[in-house]
């Protein structure tokens, strides 16, 4: 719970009361055409200019242009901030912002009794809220009697401190998310320089939309400072203690995963290709690295998966960071091709947003439920490593280590974020130049083989001895000819081979070099190493994951945490780990595909604990469920 405090302002007199919470969750709610992401993109990013920790949970309709006023059409923008360290974007909010009615009963319940309601009652018409099933106003009907609802025309006032502008009502009414905006600024002491100096780029070429957008948040700001109805503010202050020295900034897990792309590239001294097709929740990525052409960057939007990854495998043929990027139906178009890279044996990384599924499931919801096809979604023994991200800037770190895997060991690897974290954000530290690592490869250059008459040769599959990797020959140098294609290779040569001896070693060797990969042990989080349960998790559930086990130990429960970053190969002392406890507990959004392969591989008993509603787990529900557990006998 929040902690509240009565505080005087800086005068040391309060026209209003001032309270001091130590964090807030707040739902922005409207249309999609309302403008909620960019009111909580902007909420966001003051918040981190103003040290606090944070996380988001932005959520969109899958259809592009639901009806307006519609419960399909509702977009949502969560925010978690606070005055210490923080994992999720919060189980419930403590503030819903509601635009229409639709955007309220699509929120209403998920809030707790109690929590503040702000509605645009301009919007509360009969027609309105009968598209939604109201058959009264919930606003006069008593059914919100147990929140603090403040009604506000946000529409009408937004319109009336546009009068001096030359815009009609139409547009005039299009800033009333920024009224909103001003009045949460407010009433959450945010810094109001940045979101100005935003709109002023943003409308550089249309100084009047800008003026008016500055108008309309001013007026809100102005709003909660001058009505009754608001009659507190509120402060949380900044995060100091929860973040290392450095230089930060927000970022999603898709900006930080392109970020990374770009890093990896310059560490390797290579060329970035990205060659995609647009899908969501990934299309960001591209949409990112298109302006990064300083940086060495080419994107290549194809017209369908198919040709997208073959463009990224011929940009690896060619001697450049090859990715290409898609969501879990472009995962199954790109499966042919990515058994070639598997038998090219060259880098390649293939970078899956998860979303719900199967088939187009639901677009713009979370999900982690293609791992299974990462690992064996293809024909024949054609292993490929995974690694997955944890948090949204983790995704950065991520991008990184798949290069690594990828460059040194030549062969593709799976990057598997989610849409959780894709759009999600959260502090980051820039890091220092010396801190990210060398990526260093070194291309054939000559001949690497005697024959048995003494000749001088290249043999495109003579191995390194400790990685297996095969050498990486650029078309076109001088004596390094060779031949390339899906048909099995003959170890060595790379002639085609048809000896079943030869595919034997060959698909052998392939899966040696996988199971080979250097990766670091896995870390238990077991303070004092009493704990009988394990949680185990893998991708974006480590924030709630960590926030259960957090609210378990100051229940006075002794639980361990671990959380997989690579999955394929698993890290070598994981094993050992398992048998350490007497449960472990694996909870993820599938029907339990991570502990699946855990009971399989180590032959250990391992609880599934999932669920697949398209969104994440919530701490408190999760805590539940391993206090269950832990309450057997």
């Amino acid at each position: 719970m929040s902690v509240e405090t009565i505080v005087p302002d800086a005068t040391g007199e309060c026209d209003k009361e001032v309270r001091r919470l130590d964090r807030v969750v707040i739902r922005f709610a409207g249309d999609s055409g309302d403008g909620m992401q960019l009111t909580g993109d902007r909420f966001t990013s003051e918040t981190a200019s103003f040290g606090n920790d944070l996380s988001t949970l932005p959520n969109f309709p899958a259809e592009i242009r639901a009806p307006a006023g519609t419960l399909p059409g509702v977009s949502s923008f969560q925010l978690h901030f606070a005055d210490h360290d923080i994992l999720t974007p919060g189980d419930a909010p403590n503030v819903l912002v509601a635009m229409n009615p639709a955007a309220l009963k699509a929120n209403i319940g998920d809030l707790p009794r109690g929590a503040e309601i702000i509605v645009n009652t301009d919007e509360f018409t009969r027609r309105a809220m009968a598209k939604v099933g109201y058959d009264a106003s919930p606003l006069e009907d008593g059914s919100l009697d147990g929140y603090h609802v403040h009604p506000v025309p946000l529409t009408t006032l937004t319109v009336e401190a546009l009068r001096e502008f030359d815009l009609t009502r139409k547009e005039a009414e299009r800033s009333k998310n920024m009224f909103a905006l001003g009045l949460l600024s407010w009433m959450y002491h945010r810094p109001t320089e940045g979101t100005e100096a935003f709109l002023r780029s943003k409308f550089v070429k249309k100084p009047d939309i800008a003026a008016a957008n500055i108008a309309a948040f001013r007026a809100g700001w102005n709003f909660g400072e001058t009505t009754e109805d608001f009659a507190v503010s509120y402060e949380v202050a900044p995060a100091a203690a929860a973040f290392p020295p450095g230089t930060y900034r927000n970022i999603s897990g898709n900006l930080a995963l392109s970020y990374g792309l770009i890093a990896a590239s310059r560490q390797a001294d290579l060329p970035l290709f990205l060659g995609s097709y647009p899908i969501t929740p990934a299309s960001d990525i591209l949409h990112e690295l298109s302006r990064h052409k300083n940086f060495g960057v080419r994107t290549f939007q194809a017209e369908d998966e198919i040709a997208g990854i073959g463009a990224a495998l011929g940009a690896a043929f060619g001697g450049s960071l090859a990715v290409t990027t898609t969501s879990g139906p472009g995962v199954a178009l790109k499966s042919e091709t990515i058994g070639l890279a598997v038998s090219l044996e060259l880098p390649l990384l293939i970078v899956d947003i998860q979303r719900g599924g199967p088939s187009t499931g639901l677009p713009t919801k979370t999900e982690q439920a293609d791992l299974l096809q990462a690992m064996y979604g293809r024909n024949g023994e054609a292993p490929v490593p995974v690694v997955a991200p944890r948090t949204p800037a983790d995704c950065f770190d991520a991008a990184l280590e798949a290069a690594r895997i990828a460059l040194a060991y030549r062969t593709p690897v799976f990057l598997l974020s989610d849409g959780y974290l894709a759009n999600g954000s959260e502090p980051w530290r820039i890091p220092e130049l010396e801190e990210l690592p060398d990526l260093a490869v070194q291309f054939a250059q000559g001949p690497n083989h005697t024959t048995a008459e003494g000749t001088q040769v290249f043999w495109p599959y003579k191995r390194d001895p400790h990685t297996l990797a095969r050498p990486w020959a650029i078309p076109g140098t001088p004596g390094l000819e060779h031949r390339i294609g899906g048909i099995e290779k003959q170890d060595g040569t790379g002639n085609i081979s048809y000896d079943p001896a030869n595919h034997d070693f060959m698909v052998r060797t392939r899966q040696a070099k996988v199971d080979g990969i250097d990766v670091p042990r896995l870390q238990v989080d077991d303070p004092d190493g009493a704990a009988r349960l394990l949680v185990l998790g893998w991708g974006s559930t480590y924030g709630p994951i960590t926030a259960a086990v957090r609210r378990l130990r100051r229940a006075g429960q002794q639980v361990a945490q671990a959380h997989l970053r690579h999955l394929n190969p698993f890290p070598p002392n994981l094993g050992e780990i398992l048998t350490r406890y007497e449960r472990v507990v694996v909870p993820e959004m599938n029907l339990g595909q991570l502990a699946l392969l855990l009971r399989a591989r180590y032959l250990v008993d391992v609880r599934s604990h999932h669920q697949v509603n398209g969104m994440p787990f919530k701490a408190e529900q999760l805590a539940d469920a391993l206090r269950e557990i832990l309450d057997e006998n």
